[in-house]
């Protein structure tokens, strides 16, 4: 876990960018193994790619997604429905990835 300071994270990449690779590939890690691996990989590749992760403060964490990030999924034929509901669980995963990485999470999901 890093000493987190709200402050460095306004430059997340120069400051925590093993912390953040770190909770975005365990979010990976943990839904490519629950859902649908195609895609899984297609969100991860086409939309998370350009997300980018805020702190919110207490703790909180919150993704903010690209434009259309449904109509981004193209690799594969899979309803926007799912494509919607399947993208909300990864950025929850993600968000409470980023508070374990940074101590404000004692449970591992």
């Amino acid at each position: 876990m890093a000493d987190f300071d709200p402050e460095k994270f306004e430059d997340k990449y120069v400051h925590y960018f093993n912390e953040l690779q770190r909770a975005y590939k365990s979010a990976f890690e943990e839904m490519n193994e629950r859902y649908d691996s195609e895609l899984i990989h297609a969100i991860d590749q086409q939309v998370l790619n350009e997300s980018e992760p805020f702190y919110e403060g207490d703790g909180e964490f919150r993704v903010e997604l690209p434009d259309s990030p449904t109509d981004r999924v193209q690799a594969i034929v899979v309803g926007d429905e799912k494509v919607e509901q399947t993208l909300d669980i990864y950025v929850e995963k993600i968000e409470a990835e980023l508070a374990s990485v940074f101590g404000f999470s004692s449970d591992e999901e």
